[in-house]
């Protein structure tokens, strides 16, 4: 998990978007879902694809496009290479969400496995930050910089890793893997109330869009039709 869910795909997509625009890397990331979708299919026995869920994640993937923009499609085929590694680190993700259900069902502490997954991430990283970055050439971190770093690592990387494996054992791979389509979201909320930026029609729609998708992969709106049909 620390290889699959931390180090590589981190490392895989901090050099994708050192080429590629970041809207382009979201769209990319947005696909996890998709993926998780089919991967699970095949190796899971309670998490099968239907057509609900399939139909919903193809509704979320379409509304992150719209809601980013679909000028950030324009650079497709460019920086080939980058946008293949954001792709190869959805597909780490989305095997770490379907391999990291076997902790669920040991009965292990959110925190426990959290714990475990990124001291065992920072272990594999530490002969790359020694070979690439030689931090002792650097220059001392502001005291800004540190708070980033430090609200970064507790607040961004362990505190959202235990809701994670939480959420994996309670809802399940796919469920888990929709939050990549509340990223771009939550991107647009917030520039739009701290950056002072502008909602567009076509963010409106994009949100909407993945509203709907969450609700089909979801189930239970369809069921409740169902029940009162």
């Amino acid at each position: 998990m620390g290889a699959i869910n931390g180090a590589i795909p981190f490392s895989l997509i901090a050099w994708g978007q050192s080429h590629i625009a970041s809207a382009l890397a979201s769209i990319l990331i947005a696909a996890t879902p998709l993926i998780t979708v089919i991967i699970a299919h095949f190796l899971t026995t309670d998490e099968r694809m239907t057509m609900s869920r399939f139909a919903g994640v193809i509704a979320g993937l379409v509304g992150v496009i719209v809601l980013i923009g679909p000028d950030a499609l324009g650079d497709i085929g460019d920086s080939l290479l980058a946008q293949l590694a954001i792709l190869l680190a959805a597909c780490l993700y989305a095997l770490a969400s379907i391999y990291g259900r076997r902790y669920a069902k040991q009965g292990l502490p959110p925190l426990m496995i959290a714990t475990g997954q990124v001291s065992a991430s920072t272990i594999l990283l530490i002969p790359a930050v020694l070979l690439f970055d030689q931090p002792w050439n650097l220059a001392t971190p502001s005291t800004i910089g540190w708070i980033a770093v430090g609200s970064l690592g507790l607040i961004s990387t362990a505190t959202a890793y235990m809701i994670y494996f939480r959420i994996l054992a309670t809802a399940g791979a796919t469920n888990l893997m929709l939050v990549n389509f509340l990223v771009p979201v939550t991107a647009i909320i917030l520039g739009i109330t701290v950056l002072g930026e502008f909602l567009l029609i076509q963010h409106i729609i994009g949100m909407l869009l993945i509203a709907c998708g969450l609700a089909l992969i979801d189930g239970r709106i369809a069921a409740m039709i169902r029940r009162r049909s």
